[in-house]
């Protein structure tokens, strides 16, 4: 596999893209909501469409804090982010029936791509457990200095093909989509991060590390 390297235009329209991906069906749903409420009389399809409206603003929201975190500036150059934002924007990007994340982490000021590489792991992990299951976050700190472990454990669990590529900068196919571009994203941070990433799969757990690179 040979490493590639993106365009800054290219990167960026592909980044939004993902972003509008994951917002794009909350918003509809709103939008499906609204017409109801002026169309129906019923009250009880009134009142499924007013909690639909809730349940899905909620859900738009937490996705676009999160990108705004994990694929955004947040801050100023050379910014730190507290992990306890990390951990509120994590837990509402992950808030349906069939997975749990636990976090086991303390509340620290951590460079922004550290903090920023740890939720894109998050996003890798949802991908290895698509049916669901517990996802748990651990975190080491020395000093200003991090290392993460996110473990996925779930029925079916798996690393999807494309991924060890992808984070590597050197896909497969020798180009990257909108549906690639968060984990050759997440490569590029790590890489900024002074970071390496390894994937495992033992059963039905997928563990992903990312440790301080030997200086």
């Amino acid at each position: 596999m040979t490493a590639i390297t993106l365009d800054a235009l290219d990167l960026a329209a592909l980044l939004c893209s993902r972003v509008c991906h994951d917002v794009i069906s909350p918003v509809g749903a709103i939008v499906n909501g609204l017409e109801v409420l002026e169309d129906e009389k019923d009250e009880s399809m009134r009142g499924f469409a007013q909690d639909l409206i809730k349940k899905s603003a909620r859900q738009a929201s937490a996705r676009l804090q999160f990108a705004r975190l994990a694929f955004g500036a947040a801050g100023s150059a050379g910014a730190a982010i507290d992990t306890g934002d990390a951990e509120q924007v994590a837990r509402g990007f992950i808030q349906d029936d069939r997975t749990t994340l636990t976090w086991n982490a303390p509340r620290v000021l951590l460079p922004k791509n550290q903090v920023k590489l740890l939720l894109n792991l998050l996003v890798i992990a949802t991908t290895a457990v698509p049916r669901g299951g517990v996802i748990d976050v651990t975190m080491t700190v020395d000093g200003d200095k991090g290392t993460f472990v996110v473990a996925a454990k779930g029925i079916n669990a798996r690393i999807p093909h494309s991924v060890p590529g992808l984070l590597a900068g050197a896909p497969e196919s020798g180009t990257v989509d909108a549906h690639g571009i968060q984990p050759f994203y997440t490569g590029l941070i790590a890489r900024a991060a002074g970071m390496d990433v390894a994937l495992t799969i033992d059963g039905d757990l997928v563990t992903i590390s990312a440790t301080q690179q030997a200086a």
